[in-house]
């Protein structure tokens, strides 16, 4: 008896030398400390949004002028290169919300590294190896997203404005133009990441390159409706080039997935 316990009190004071060196080390953590962390993490990610946006700011004229391109010539504005706005205060607020939309874009780095900052004492080394990848490949397909979307964004706008133009005078104002423009970039953006997020799911075990080309024709069937409704409008373009991408998107996933497998 007495040897039991002098080896259970031996292992007892093993287990407390090595939770006192884990915390010593910094390797552990509290609950507390975790969620510290995990302000600064958010802190800094508002930071760089902020840095953006007041960048973007100072470069409002530009980029407004960029994003009023796809505007038809046709669109009845009451001084050429202009938006009509309803209050004292829309033009500021319009400058503003839009400032904060690139900026939010332009932190995008940041903000993804953050997260992975967050998240990484988390995962195993063999995880580990492929977020860097991850990474700059979600942020390159979204960039790719949205530039296709501006390509494709006068399509859109162009069926929409000349769609009653017989019967209405339409007043093309900054806030609703300013809105069209930013969801249909979004969702432009977000279906580009389309290849990630399969991706993803595969290296957890949710689905193979096998599960996908086997449900190959529903895939593509059902993006092709998706398109469709993704696309306000009824113009003919739009559809066929998010359809388009989308349908490459996912045989370029299932070559990720073989190649991230072997």
């Amino acid at each position: 008896m007495t040897t039991r316990n002098m080896d259970q009190q031996d292992t007892m004071a093993a287990l407390d030398y090595d939770l006192e060196e884990e915390e010593d080390s910094g390797e552990g953590m509290t609950l507390i400390e975790h969620l510290e962390e995990l302000r600064q993490r958010i802190f800094k990610s508002l930071i760089a949004i902020v840095i953006g946006a007041v960048i973007a700011f100072i470069f409002r004229v530009p980029i407004f002028k960029l994003l009023l391109y796809p505007l038809p010539k046709e669109a009845d504005l009451i001084k050429p290169g202009t938006l009509v706005v309803t209050g004292i205060a829309e033009g500021f607020t319009v400058y503003l919300l839009v400032s904060l939309a690139v900026g939010f874009v332009a932190a995008l780095p940041v903000i993804l590294y953050q997260t992975w900052a967050f998240i990484a004492p988390g995962l195993y080394e063999h995880e580990k190896k492929y977020a860097g990848p991850f990474i700059l490949i979600g942020i390159a397909l979204f960039a790719i997203g949205l530039s296709v979307g501006y390509v494709v964004l006068r399509f859109p706008i162009q069926w929409l404005i000349s769609f009653a133009s017989d019967s209405f005078t339409e007043l093309v104002t900054a806030s609703s133009y300013f809105t069209f423009v930013a969801f249909f970039e979004l969702a432009f953006g977000v279906v580009f990441e389309l290849p990630l997020v399969l991706t993803f799911l595969a290296q957890i075990g949710l689905v193979t390159s096998k599960t996908l080309t086997k449900k190959r024709p529903v895939a593509h069937v059902g993006m092709w409706i998706a398109a469709t409704f993704l696309t306000p409008g009824a113009d003919i373009y739009s559809p066929i080039i998010l359809g388009v991408s989308m349908s490459c998107l996912y045989e370029l996933t299932i070559l990720f997935i073989k190649a991230i497998k072997k």
